[in-house]
């Protein structure tokens, strides 16, 4: 056998990364909508094929298009968490919030929602009048207003009691371009607080574990605290609030999408020792639990320290931290120091650990 040198190694290496994604499941598995690589295969190989365009090809989590002198941001989530009641939050406030998150981590003031609901035949009125006040409450705490909405009656057995649709539009008033593919060497990496929180409530709220803890969802809109960020840090390059896939797959594309490496510091990273906890107990690392109330946010090294002070002078963002940096080799990877003092590699989520968290 032919001994490939090393400089043929790392280019077929490369050609095997730019090969389009296929999509060889004959069928939707749960995987599918975990927010990790099989849904990143799915989004790409099929709906970025068959709806390209300029504004899709960036994928990110919101469109952000002019009309006129306006930057607008337009953005679009459905919610499926079971139970639709948990401690610190419900199906209701999550939509509203998970969704003017999506708008603000783009740069923009939040503004209006859509709101459409999916009923099973038999579902408690008393349950989905809980759900709008709980809607209705958080839109006003986050300075949004319902404004136009659908809904949808189906027979019994044909869903699982409620999922709710809700679409955002918000407006750019700050002349930012944040990216997924903006990260620099030299860069800092932040979150901006403990992480898990979401994810692991919502299994434990299923009882499947038999554990009981205090713990609560983190969902919360994030505005305020994304502007005190852009303030303090105008070289701010990307923003994006840690769902489905949790930090680790946030900082995969990222990784990718610039061309970089995403060196993170495990001891940096804040974690409850509830989440820490539960997640030995499941087996998985935190890094890939959902957040709902959570952003990575990736400023020049510079203004590492003042974002972080802006950060942490909000309520919502009092245990922020800096948990890495961005260097240039190896390019596309994460890595995690360890508290060993060793290096892994983290990859994209790979499978459906915590189903229907959001």
């Amino acid at each position: 056998m032919t001994q490939r040198t090393e400089q043929e190694v790392l280019e077929r290496i490369e050609r095997i990364r730019r090969r389009p994604p296929r999509v060889t499941d004959e069928r939707i598995t749960l995987s599918h909508g975990s927010g990790g690589r099989a849904t990143h295969t799915l989004i790409e190989a099929l709906f970025l094929y068959a709806f390209r365009n300029p504004l899709l090809e960036p994928l990110e989590d919101q469109a952000v298009f002019s009309v006129g002198s306006a930057r607008l941001a337009f953005t679009t989530d459905t919610y499926v968490v079971s139970p639709l009641f948990f401690p610190g939050g419900d199906i209701g406030d999550l939509a509203v919030n998970g969704t003017v998150n999506d708008l603000a981590v783009s740069g923009a003031r939040p503004l209006y929602l859509s709101a459409g609901f999916v009923l099973e035949e038999g579902f408690p009125v008393a349950d989905l009048r809980r759900i709008v006040a709980s809607m209705a409450a958080a839109a006003e705490r986050a300075g949004v207003q319902v404004v136009t909405g659908d809904t949808k009656v189906v027979q019994r057995g044909k869903a699982d009691c409620c999922f709710v649709n809700t679409t955002g539009v918000g407006v750019l008033e700050r002349p930012v371009r944040l990216s997924v593919s903006g990260a620099r060497p030299g860069d800092a990496v932040l979150v901006s607080g403990p992480i898990g929180d979401h994810g692991i409530t919502i299994m434990l709220a299923r009882g499947e574990l038999g554990i009981e803890s205090d713990l609560r969802s983190d969902t919360a809109p994030l505005t305020e605290l994304v502007g005190l960020l852009l303030d303090a840090a105008p070289s701010t390059r990307f923003i994006r609030d840690a769902t489905r896939g949790g930090v680790a797959t946030i900082c995969n594309e990222l990784a990718e999408a610039s061309g970089v490496a995403v060196i993170l510091d495990e001891e940096a990273i804040p974690v409850r020792p509830e989440v820490r906890g539960a997640a030995e107990i499941l087996g998985i690392d935190p890094l890939y639990v959902a957040c709902e109330g959570r952003f990575v946010a990736v400023v020049g090294g510079d203004e590492a320290d003042a974002a972080l002070a802006a950060l942490r002078s909000h309520p919502e963002g009092a245990a922020a931290a800096v948990i890495g940096r961005i260097g240039d080799d190896p390019p596309g990877l994460v890595l995690v120091k360890t508290e060993f003092g060793g290096m892994r590699i983290v990859d994209m989520l790979v499978g459906d650990p915590l189903p229907r968290i959001c």
